[in-house]
């Protein structure tokens, strides 16, 4: 087949290089000139994706993956299209469609008869069918469902480990109709690989949800799930640490039920997902309480973990304090919707000095993203923010003068900070205090 994959970001990317392992003929589609350039001589864009250097190069030395800016001229080459262009949402959750728009009426422009088209970015429920089939249909002069095919797909992999991602789970399809349908099957079972999974009740591989709302749907209740749960760890966590109870014991005690899945509490929650489609999910369905809910009590977080380093610590006027990790997480150098900038915002509020350092990022790259890097002052407080691998063996001797360090995500260990108030979201505080 030839086949466009439009936006060649960090999902988008690993995706192109994927059906151009499976022997495909694959245009990338980038309105970014740099990654172009990048991807027709052969190089990853971006770091951290595991093994994308190796078969990026590999596609593009056989000739099988090329790039281009010109989107309707790919598209017009393309048996199928694959969109993953970023669809924003702000803090109300209102989406901003506007680059999604913007590349939707791009390939309508090269649209050809018999043409598959795939949406795999995240979407509110309808958005395939009410926003984009019309969108399509008036730029191309064709019609949906027997012109060209639609359907929507959404990716659900994690940076760092697409490919082993997308052989890991199976791939989630819906259509606008039943032909649509079937050829999204078709397409994605000619393009994927797929592990053995005997704990499925169906056989792993392309899955048809029956319609393209199904599928929506199923991307924002899987992700919103994560929240919730996370929401209601944190939750636990904070009580937990009130009792002096180590809630950590309590969850691993009660996940030994397998009816029981409570996830890790943390001092954050971030990343381009879990933090942002809740909110998608709430625009749809604003009557859903527990999200609502769930989602407040992991924005709170931050500020929890600065009034726990306060318990310790004391009044943090002047304080110097430093965040340990700007990731939203360990061994990803990715800041979206990252824990660190509420952790700084609260440290501000209550008159401390922050400053931010992170193993996978430069002085100048934090300030780049409005973050105060640390650059070797003196701090007398620290904050886990990130679950750096680096953090496991941190001890005081790296912070000369602190006093007080909470640990927001249970990386560091509470052995090698004697004399210093350790503090780990719901535990007894290792210093004496329980918090």
């Amino acid at each position: 087949m030839r086949i466009c994959v439009v936006a060649l970001g960090k999902i988008g990317l690993p995706l192109a290089v994927q059906f151009a392992r499976k022997g495909h003929r694959v245009i990338g589609a980038d309105v970014d000139e740099r990654v172009v350039a990048d991807v027709n001589a052969g190089r990853e864009p971006f770091p951290g994706e595991a093994d994308l250097d190796v078969h990026l190069a590999e596609a593009v030395r056989e000739g099988l993956l090329t790039a281009t800016t010109d989107t309707p001229a790919a598209v017009a080459e393309s048996d199928a299209v694959v969109v993953v262009v970023p669809l924003f949402v702000d803090e109300a959750g209102t989406p901003d469609f506007g680059w999604m728009d913007a590349a939707t009426r791009s390939i309508a422009a090269g649209l050809r008869p018999g043409t598959l088209v795939s949406y795999e970015t995240t979407l509110p429920v309808g958005t395939t069918r009410e926003r984009w089939a019309p969108m399509l249909a008036e730029g191309s002069g064709l019609t949906s469902g027997t012109d060209f095919h639609l359907v929507f797909s959404p990716e659900r992999v994690l940076t760092g480990r697409v490919f082993a991602d997308l052989r890991r789970y199976p791939k989630l399809v819906g259509g606008v109709d039943e032909a649509s349908a079937r050829h999204g099957v078709e397409f994605y079972e000619q393009v994927l690989d797929f592990d053995e999974r005997p704990d499925l009740d169906r056989p792993n591989g392309v899955w048809d949800l029956g319609s393209a709302e199904a599928a929506e749907l199923a991307k924002l209740a899987e992700t919103t799930y994560r929240d919730v749960n996370i929401g209601l760890a944190n939750q636990f966590a904070r009580y937990a640490g009130s009792v002096g109870v180590d809630v950590m014991k309590v969850i691993e005690a009660c996940n030994t039920q397998p009816f029981s899945h409570i996830h890790r509490p943390g001092i954050a929650v971030g990343g381009h997902c879990i933090p942002v489609y809740p909110r998608m999910y709430l625009w749809n369905d604003p009557a859903a309480t527990v999200v609502a809910a769930a989602r407040d009590a992991n924005v709170a977080m931050p500020a929890y973990a600065v009034g726990l380093l306060a318990g310790t610590y004391g009044d943090l006027t002047g304080a110097p304090v430093l965040v340990l990790g700007a990731a939203y997480r360990g061994g990803v150098k990715e800041t979206a919707f990252s824990g660190v900038f509420p952790t700084v915002e609260a440290l501000r509020e209550r008159g401390a000095v922050p400053y931010v350092s992170d193993p996978m990022y430069t002085p100048e790259e934090l300030e780049a993203l409005g973050l105060p890097a640390h650059r070797g002052e003196p701090v007398t407080a620290a904050i886990v923010q990130a679950d750096h691998v680096e953090y496991r063996d941190l001890t005081p001797d790296a912070l000369p003068g602190v006093k007080a360090m909470v640990d927001g995500r249970r990386i560091t260990d509470p052995a090698r900070w004697a004399g210093v108030a350790h503090t780990v979201i719901g535990a007894p505080d290792q210093g004496g205090t329980t918090r």
